[in-house]
């Protein structure tokens, strides 16, 4: 039996995709400002084993590299009020994807961190030039320069995850197409686009990301 095609149903409800699709921009912008801040942080922490801090991020990191997200994103939303902390479907989200992203970007950049000769440092502190300078100049940029393909992969990579927080009822484009299909019942056209959606969304922010890094770490690096 040939199936019809029929994109009109979907189509109707494309003002809902897009605030979906928004949504989750959004979210991987937040979720990919603190979490890469946050795997600064600790790449620098376990790449030069700063202590006690350096065994804490360890543990960190491989709880969060050896859990699936869907278990820590219920965790943070149904666990933590469990504790008295109440929080919203949009910051468990946001939480989550902030958590994740920062375990594995830790060692994506303590990787970076790692691969630059001690002799950089030598030689900035022969220059007169202060900490702070060292470390962004000669330490921080050449490392993230190093590692920016990998780190860009990985903030796809938490985008594609994202889809999980409809499961949290988080109105990001999977929440929104769950709910076309349940109207329409068009589910093979729905989830068609929404693939599509993401796989543009995949596109741009990767496009973005290496023009970051040609224009901001490249170049300052």
């Amino acid at each position: 039996m040939a199936y019809k095609f029929d994109f009109t149903p979907v189509l109707q409800h494309s003002d809902q995709l897009l605030r979906g699709a928004l949504f989750t921009l959004e979210l991987t912008a937040i979720g990919t400002l603190f979490g890469v801040g946050l795997g600064i942080l600790g790449g620098v922490v376990r790449a030069w084993k700063i202590k006690p801090f350096s065994g804490i991020f360890g543990v960190y990191v491989e709880l969060i590299r050896n859990t699936p997200f869907l278990v820590q994103l219920f965790f943070i939303f149904f666990g933590l009020p469990s504790l008295g902390i109440r929080i919203t479907e949009w910051q468990a989200a946001v939480l989550a994807m902030v958590i994740n992203l920062g375990a594995y970007s830790t060692e994506i950049i303590r990787a970076g961190i790692q691969a630059v000769p001690r002799g950089q440092l030598e030689a900035a502190a022969a220059l007169a030039m202060s900490r702070a300078e060292a470390f962004r100049h000669v330490v921080l940029l050449p490392a993230l320069g190093k590692v920016w393909p990998a780190l860009t992969s990985q903030i796809i990579i938490v985008m594609l995850g994202s889809a999980v927080c409809s499961q949290i009822a988080t109105q990001e484009l999977s929440f929104a197409a769950n709910f076309i299909q349940s109207r329409n019942f068009r589910a093979f056209e729905t989830y068609l686009l929404t693939t599509v959606i993401y796989l543009v969304m995949a596109l741009l922010i990767r496009i973005l990301l290496n023009w970051v890094g040609r224009r901001f770490i490249a170049r300052s690096s």
